[in-house]
């Protein structure tokens, strides 16, 4: 099992950014997905969730109107759409499925929101 994310860099505030993660060696179309974040000092904090077909999505209060969770269950691939990034949205980001076996996570990528 595997999960490979990638899209991170670094961007001004307003930008946009599009993460990408790249699921293996589990059935992805069946698995709920989430993005996490973690900046420096702080806690791994729940950003957005998909279910397995796309047809529900959560987000953080904090992301809500900015950012866009998605999925392509033939690519077996979740994304998640950044825009009007803010400083305060600067972690390193993590890709997230939650099995019977337990939890996988990617190995995550930086994003950093500076001018």
């Amino acid at each position: 099992v595997q999960l490979v994310e990638s899209g991170g860099g670094l961007v001004q505030p307003g930008g946009s950014l599009r993460l990408s993660c790249a699921a293996s060696g589990f059935t992805f179309s069946s698995y709920v997905m989430n993005w996490y974040r973690q900046a420096p000092g702080k806690e791994r904090d729940l950003v957005a969730t998909i279910g397995s077909t796309g047809a529900y999505t959560v987000y953080a209060d904090s992301v809500k109107g900015r950012f866009t969770i998605s999925r392509d269950n033939a690519k077996n691939t979740v994304y998640l759409q950044m825009n009007s990034l803010k400083p305060e949205d600067t972690a390193v980001y993590y890709c997230n499925v939650v099995r019977r076996v337990g939890s996988v996570w990617g190995q995550g990528t930086q994003v950093t929101v500076s001018s």
